[in-house]
């Protein structure tokens, strides 16, 4: 297991991101997260991970402006160079994301717009202007959702966002190919986390409702996932390509 393999997780402060960051940092690979706003938290997940004896780091990004992404994308070349001695990562984990709880009829433009900038347009091109930072046979984890299979009311742009990021993993899978770069979509079902306003944490009758229809019989957890996606890190995962991986413990089955 080599200690000089890079993973970048976009939104790993919190949440799904920070539990994946935690999980890739115990397997032996050093860490850097994105955050948009709150570098504290940014910064307790780095130490948290250094204490585990693995190198980490935070940069500012919002995911969602693509404008942005050429200034990012220097900041993160200067940050490898400078802290850890290379010019390459070898993991890209497109993590970050919110959650807006609408009706199909109620679904503004703002909201569509924001969703798409975040979860597809900017993952898109995040990654297209990373590819020259991925070293090859490196790997791209994209993130879905349960709600890409099943249709729970209230997700319709979301979850048609992650059915565009199904498809778009096929591609890069396809493309990046010749590289040696794996790509593939871990699908969370219902996590207890802040997301989307802590809904599924905090709602004791959604989360049992949840639990309820899901044949493990009980709401996931952030540590049901982090787990998935480091392990797609790992040399025992080389041979899995082009894959969606739902973890939902069996969501509507």
């Amino acid at each position: 297991m080599s200690t000089n393999k890079i993973a970048l997780i976009t939104g790993g402060s919190r949440g799904l991101g920070k539990n994946m960051a935690l999980h890739i940092a115990k397997k032996g690979i050093n860490v850097v997260i994105t955050y948009n706003s709150n570098k504290e938290e940014a910064d307790k997940v780095v130490a948290e991970i250094e204490q585990a004896g693995q190198k980490a780091a935070a940069l500012q990004l919002n995911t969602g402006d693509v404008k942005t992404f050429d200034a990012f994308i220097t900041s993160l070349t200067g940050l490898l160079q400078n802290t850890f001695g290379t010019d390459k990562i070898n993991f890209l984990v497109n993590n970050a994301g919110i959650g807006i709880h609408a009706s199909f009829a109620e679904t503004t433009e703002e909201q569509f717009d924001e969703l798409m900038n975040i979860h597809f347009k900017g993952t898109f091109f995040l990654t297209q202007k990373a590819l020259p930072v991925i070293a090859d046979g490196g790997r791209i984890i994209n993130i879905s959702s349960g709600l890409a299979r099943f249709s729970t009311p209230g997700y319709a742009a979301y979850a048609s966002m992650k059915g565009a990021m199904e498809t778009l993993t096929k591609y890069q899978a396809k493309e990046l190919g010749a590289r040696g770069i794996a790509v593939n979509i871990v699908a969370p079902g219902a996590i207890e986390t802040d997301f989307g306003g802590g809904m599924v944490r905090d709602n004791e009758q959604v989360n049992k409702g949840i639990a309820s229809q899901t044949a493990l019989g009980r709401v996931g957890l952030p540590d049901d996932i982090g787990g998935v996606v480091a392990f797609l890190c790992t040399e025992e995962a080389r041979w899995i390509n082009a894959q969606r991986i739902e973890a939902s413990g069996g969501m509507f089955v």
